[in-house]
């Protein structure tokens, strides 16, 4: 018989009460908290926490406080991902998170569902869908994206947008729920490039 942890980790429902999990976001909480409250200058120390705390990282992640996540190693994030200020990310299931990714202040990501059936909700079932990010996505403050969605490359949610269902790549979209206002602009940049010159540049 699977364990409500083995349940959970194979994205089927399980009991969201379940002391092994509890234990599981205590450990995450404190290591926010840890994070949170450390000061701007202890830049290596932040980066070892974050690392601790989150499933796999790539280059230069920066998270300003007050971060929160349920868990921390459902989160995967690529190079040179930035976190506002009181982001949230609830990855109940995994949230995967490209390169060059912004979260603007007070911008959420839910992997956490519930079911619909009350009767399942009052035992504390608990339900999730992976969230998945491409690269270059900038979400503006406190937009929310809910479970199952996945943005494709390039992708600008403006501020205070619900995110509901998935779109692809170069599409800047808005509103509750969000829909496509516009296609990003050619620049003639690539975002990698001009955080390599920005890096390297005498």
């Amino acid at each position: 018989m699977q364990t409500e942890k083995e349940k959970f980790l194979a994205g089927k429902p399980y009991y969201i009460m379940d002391s092994q999990l509890a234990a599981d976001e205590t450990n995450a909480r404190r290591l926010c908290k840890q994070i949170n409250e450390l000061d701007d200058q202890q830049v290596l120390e932040k980066d070892c926490l974050v690392r601790k705390l989150f499933g796999s990282v790539g280059k230069s992640p920066y998270v300003q406080p007050n971060f929160r996540c349920d868990f921390g190693y459902n989160i995967h994030v690529g190079d040179y991902f930035l976190c506002n200020y009181d982001c949230v990310i609830l990855d109940i299931a995994p949230v995967t998170i490209g390169n060059h990714c912004f979260m603007g202040p007070k911008a959420q990501i839910y992997a956490a569902d519930h079911p619909l059936d009350p009767v399942l909700r009052g035992n504390f079932i608990g339900t999730s869908q992976p969230v998945m990010i491409g690269d270059n996505v900038w979400l503006g403050a406190s937009s929310v994206v809910l479970p199952g969605v996945t943005l494709g490359n390039n992708v600008v949610v403006g501020a205070n947008s619900t995110v509901t269902e998935s779109f692809g790549d170069d599409v800047i979209i808005a509103g509750s729920p969000a829909r496509v206002i516009g296609k990003r602009p050619a620049t003639g940049y690539e975002t990698g490039q001009i955080v390599a010159n920005h890096l390297f540049s005498d």
